[in-house]
């Protein structure tokens, strides 16, 4: 039987890269001159410092432009609530997704069998393993799961397996 695994990466290479080409974006702009805006990657976080929050939302816009250059999914960032840091800074940490949670398995199980789609699904450790009589099956599966907005992580195919 066809099958494959469902899981969530991030590239944090790409990522790495996302970040240098928005820190030399923001530093070559005209309304960032003389500024302090700085994009810091932390393991699984990125801190954003700036002055104001238009600064704030600006970079955190360019950050988002540079992850599209780079076919990195805006879902699989989670920026959270912008607050002062001290010196007349703003800091706002940006958390990257990582991985299926257990309960987003849960939902992503629940929405599969919602669907009426012949396939099954396994939830492994930090992906889903989703199984089915015809690869057309599972692929209308995964690009039903890519567009629903209840599924709020970024989702990739791995370990195709045809028979």
């Amino acid at each position: 039987m066809p099958s494959f695994d469902l899981v969530s990466k991030t590239d944090m290479m790409e990522m790495k890269n996302a970040l240098q080409m928005a820190q030399k974006e923001i530093n070559a702009r005209y309304d960032f001159k003389g500024s302090d805006v700085t994009l810091e990657l932390k393991e699984t976080t990125i801190e954003l410092r700036a002055e104001d929050d238009y600064k704030m939302k600006a970079a955190l816009e360019i950050f988002r432009g540079q992850l599209v250059k780079r076919n990195i999914g805006q879902r699989c960032i989670d920026p959270q609530k912008v607050e002062p840091s001290g010196n007349r800074m703003m800091k706002q940490t940006i958390n990257i997704k990582n991985g299926i949670e257990k309960e987003k398995a849960k939902q992503i199980n629940k929405i599969l069998k919602e669907s009426g789609l012949k396939v099954s699904s396994s939830i492994l450790d930090d992906k889903i393993r989703l199984t089915g009589k015809k690869i057309d099956d599972l692929q209308e599966a995964y690009q039903m799961l890519r567009a629903h907005k209840d599924v709020e992580i970024e989702l990739q195919m791995e370990n195709m397996k045809r028979d």
